[in-house]
């Protein structure tokens, strides 16, 4: 009996794992029904057709999903930097076509991968422009943008064969807390929340999108619980005609593993109407995590849904309508027959997304930079060193972390970059919301009436003392296009 209630555990959980090979404890879950694994930035190699290959050996059914959104957000080309548009750029040009045709793109690179499920597009509407989490992840503000591309999207994805998870419901865009850190509650208006931000989700649904990801956030109108383990808020998605896989966003990140647990977070999911349990990063926990996090986070989530099921607390149902749900999606995959992608050129779509003020494209022989954006969070590689270089050429580039440098570090950067010759640039990311960015855009302007500020963040809705360009997304791609504007 309890190898059999193991196999069921297994058919509705989806674990990361650590390193660039599958270790033995995943490959022996999945010979036992595991239902697949989601990749991150530390599996990525070469070698990601063998490693898909590997794991579809010891489970042919196997689901594998990626995190991997283009823009700020990417795994594939973590090392590097992304090469696809995002979000915020494709809702800034605007272009129904110019959104499918990166759908399109996105699914052909990830089934040169062997991965079938893409974890994005993200259909939050980003109202509060303190998220730390969303931001250019989004489309924009407006509801109705965020709908069409999300629906565009969606649709370039899964023409491509691949199936699409729209995240983050019932939506992450109005709080200023990170989930991976802590569990953000909604205040809105539960009539603002049904109008703007679910009315992407209705769209989607409406156009056959496969899966739905959760959001760790509390809507106290509808119950103290997070929405990933509140069956109200899941009954919400169903009521929209929603009949996909319900997958939950990592039930390790600190919202639920410092709150019920990974094991309570994975029997709470499941009751709640969850059928795909990402137990996902396992550098997670940061310097917490040991070297086998990995299969301790997949054995805590298991272990206490064999526990609830043997116990009658999980009812077996449940988990079975989970596992068929899952099971009818890797079948629905493994007969997809994918649609060509046509040529495609991400630069021309990040070029039209530019937004240029002042005189900030004046011609400069070399380029001197200063990168003062925030520090990297779990979700995005914020700092990621790749902007910086891909900005700066041959020039020079020095990192500063503006929120905690002394005033003898700020001068020392700025120093070293007025030194190195060329136009100085400021790299920044929250220049509204962040009072560090802003002073350092406010000393540099007082030093240096040539320089340029390149924000990679929403963008500016103000005034700057500086000429600025409003690129929205933290790619190497991004980079390139600010670069050739600037260098003539």
């Amino acid at each position: 009996m309890s190898d059999e209630l193991t196999r069921l555990a297994n058919s509705v959980l989806w674990p990361g794992f650590l390193g660039t090979e599958a270790p033995e404890w995943l490959l022996a879950e999945l010979r036992d029904g595991l239902a697949g694994v989601v990749y991150f930035g530390q599996n990525i190699s070469d070698g990601m057709p063998e490693l898909s290959a590997a794991l579809r050996e010891a489970n042919p059914g196997a689901l594998i999903g990626i995190d991997e959104e283009g823009g700020s957000v990417t795994r594939l080309e973590s090392a590097t930097g992304s090469t696809l548009p995002g979000a915020a750029q494709l809702g800034a040009v605007d272009d129904i076509e110019a959104s499918r045709a990166t759908g399109a793109e996105l699914a052909r690179r990830a089934r040169a991968a062997g991965v079938d499920v893409v974890l994005g597009p993200v259909a939050d509407v980003n109202t509060d422009p303190r998220n730390p989490v969303i931001g250019v992840r989004s489309f924009g503000a407006d509801a109705a943008l965020v709908a069409r591309h999300a629906v565009a999207t969606v649709d370039g994805i899964q023409s491509g064969g691949v199936s699409a998870c729209v995240k983050h419901f019932p939506g992450h865009g109005d709080t200023h807390l990170d989930s991976h850190h802590a569990l953000p509650v909604i205040t809105l208006d539960t009539s603002v929340i049904e109008d703007v931000h679910l009315e992407p989700f209705r769209a989607v649904v409406a156009a056959g999108v496969d899966a739905v990801m959760t959001a760790h956030i509390v809507v106290p109108a509808w119950g103290e619980k997070p929405a990933t383990l509140n069956p109200v808020v899941l009954g919400k998605l169903r009521a929209m005609g929603f009949d996909g896989v319900i997958i939950t966003d990592a039930l390790d990140m600190a919202a639920i593993r410092e709150s019920v647990g990974i094991g309570g977070g994975a029997v709470q999911a499941l009751a709640a109407g969850a059928d795909l349990l990402c137990i996902g990063n396992p550098t997670n926990p940061g310097s917490a995590a040991l070297p086998d996090q990995d299969e301790r986070d997949f054995l805590a989530a298991r272990e206490t849904i064999v526990a609830a099921l043997r116990d009658g607390t999980l009812p077996r149902e449940r988990v079975e309508q989970a596992r068929d749900r899952v099971r009818a999606l890797a079948a629905k995959l493994q007969a997809a027959t994918p649609t060509a992608a046509a040529p495609y050129d991400a630069a021309a779509i990040v070029r039209r997304a530019l937004r240029v003020v002042g005189e900030a494209d004046a011609a400069a022989s070399a380029l001197a930079v200063v990168d003062a954006r925030r520090r990297s969070t779990l979700a995005v590689d914020s700092a990621a060193g790749y902007v910086a270089e891909a900005l700066a050429g041959d020039g020079f580039r020095v990192r500063l972390d503006v929120e905690r440098a002394s005033d003898a570090e700020r001068d020392a950067a700025l120093d070293a970059a007025s030194a190195a010759g060329g136009r100085v640039v400021l790299l920044v990311d929250r220049p509204e919301v962040e009072p560090a960015q802003r002073a350092l855009i406010d000393q540099v302007a007082g030093r240096d009436a040539g320089a340029v500020v390149v924000n990679v963040g929403l963008p500016v809705r103000g005034e700057l003392p500086l000429p600025f360009i409003d690129a929205a997304a933290a790619s190497r791609v991004s980079a390139e296009v600010v670069r050739e504007l600037l260098i003539r």
